[in-house]
C-alpha cells in the first residue's frame, strides 16, 4: 500500500513511517520540515503528493494546549483548514481511505461517577477553586466527591480549549468527507503519547517532554496542581502500530469510526514524573500547585474497542517505556 503520511517527519509521524516500511508498505512523507517543505494547506502541493496514493495517514497538526487564545487563528488554519484542503484533494483524486490523528482532548473531562447520581459530567473548573488548590471536580448535582473512570468513545464530547476544538472539527470534516465520497475514515484518539523523538522546550510539547527536558538541565521536573491528575501515557511505537492496524483493517465506507488509543494503564502525572526522574537519576520532582486553565483533571482511556475490532494492544509497559525515555534524547 502506498500511504501519504502528512506530518511524516514529526514525532508520531516518523514512527508511523518506520512502522509502514517495516511491514512492506510504501510511505510518502509530506511535512513542512521535509525537503522540499510541504504545507498541507497548499492545494497544489497536496494534489501532487496524492498521485498514486492508496491511503492517507493524517498526522500533520499544530499540537498542545498552546499559550492562550492569541494563537487560535493559527490552530484553526493549520489543523482545520489544512484538513479541509487535504480532504478536498482526496475527494478529487479518488483516494478513499483516511486515518486521522485524533485526540482524547475532544472529551474534555473524563468519566466520573457520583455515589448518588451515577455517571455525571462536571463543567469546567472554576478559577477560584483552582486558586484555592481545590482541583477535583465535584458532582454538579449534589457537590459530592466523584470517582474517575475510563472514558469510552460514545461519551459526549466537550472540548475545553482551542486545540481540542480544532481536533473535534477535524473529525467532523472527515466524517462529512466520508459521507460525501463513500470513503472510510478512522480517528485514533491518542492519549498522552511519549517516547523517542519528542520535541523539546516548546509551549506545545507534552508534559513528558517538559519533564525530560528539565532533567537534562539537571533541574527538578515541575508538576502542576497536586500531581494526582490521572492520564494514560501511551508509547509512540504503540501509537504507530495502531495507525498500521487501522490502515490494514477492513474499511467502513461512508463513515468515520473513532478509537481511543491508550495504554490501558492509568497513572498520575506525579507518578510519571517520579518514574522518569528515578530512571534518569535526576532531581526529585517538585509539586508546584500551579495550573493551566485549559487543562482537565482526569482523562483516561477505555481502548477496548480498538483491541476488539482491530486486534491492537499496547506492547510497551509504563516502567519499560519510562526507562527508555530517560535514556533517549529529545528533538530540537
Amino acid at each position: 500500500m502506498r500511504v501519504l503520511v502528512t506530518g511524516g517527519a514529526g514525532f508520531i509521524g516518523s514512527h508511523v513511517v518506520a512502522a509502514l516500511r517495516a511491514h512492506g508498505h510504501e510511505p510518502v512523507v509530506y511535512d513542512v520540515r521535509a525537503e522540499p517543505a510541504a504545507d498541507v494547506r497548499s492545494p497544489h502541493s497536496v494534489r501532487n503528493a496524492l498521485t498514486g496514493v492508496d491511503a492517507v495517514c493524517h498526522q500533520a497538526a499544530m499540537v498542545g494546549l498552546g499559550v492562550g487564545f492569541s494563537d487560535a487563528a493559527e490552530y484553526v488554519s493549520r489543523n482545520d483548514l489544512g484538513t479541509a484542503v487535504l480532504l478536498t484533494a482526496m475527494a478529487d483524486a479518488g483516494v478513499r481511505r483516511l486515518v486521522l490523528a485524533g485526540s482524547m482532548v475532544v472529551y474534555g473531562e473524563g468519566r466520573y461517577d457520583c455515589p448518588r447520581h451515577g455517571t455525571v459530567r462536571p463543567g469546567p473548573r472554576a478559577v477560584a477553586d483552582l486558586d484555592a488548590g481545590r482541583f477535583e471536580p465535584l458532582c454538579p448535582e449534589c457537590g459530592a466527591e466523584l470517582s474517575p473512570g475510563l472514558v469510552g468513545e460514545d461519551a459526549p464530547v466537550d472540548p475545553r480549549n482551542v486545540y481540542a476544538t480544532t481536533k473535534l472539527a477535524q473529525e467532523h470534516l472527515a466524517a462529512a468527507w466520508a459521507r460525501a465520497t463513500g470513503g472510510s475514515a478512522v480517528s485514533l484518539r491518542y492519549h498522552n503519547v511519549y517516547g523517542p523523538g519528542m520535541p523539546r522546550d516548546t509551549p506545545y510539547a507534552g508534559v513528558a517532554s517538559f519533564f525530560r527536558s528539565a532533567l537534562a538541565r539537571d533541574e527538578a521536573p515541575r508538576v502542576f496542581e497536586d500531581g494526582r491528575q490521572r492520564r494514560d501515557f501511551v508509547h509512540v511505537r504503540d501509537v504507530a502500530a495502531a495507525n498500521l492496524a487501522a490502515l490494514e483493517a477492513s474499511s467502513r465506507p461512508g463513515a468515520l469510526t473513532a478509537y481511543n488509543t491508550g495504554s490501558g494503564e492509568p497513572h498520575t502525572v506525579g507518578e510519571m514524573a517520579r518514574a522518569l526522574a528515578a530512571a534518569y537519576g535526576g532531581p526529585e520532582p517538585v509539586v508546584t500547585g500551579e495550573y493551566r486553565l485549559g487543562d482537565v483533571r482526569h482523562i483516561t482511556a477505555d481502548s477496548a474497542r480498538l483491541r476488539a475490532e482491530l486486534g491492537w494492544k499496547a506492547q510497551v509497559g509504563f516502567a519499560e517505556g519510562m526507562r527508555e525515555f530517560a535514556r533517549v534524547g529529545l528533538r530540537n
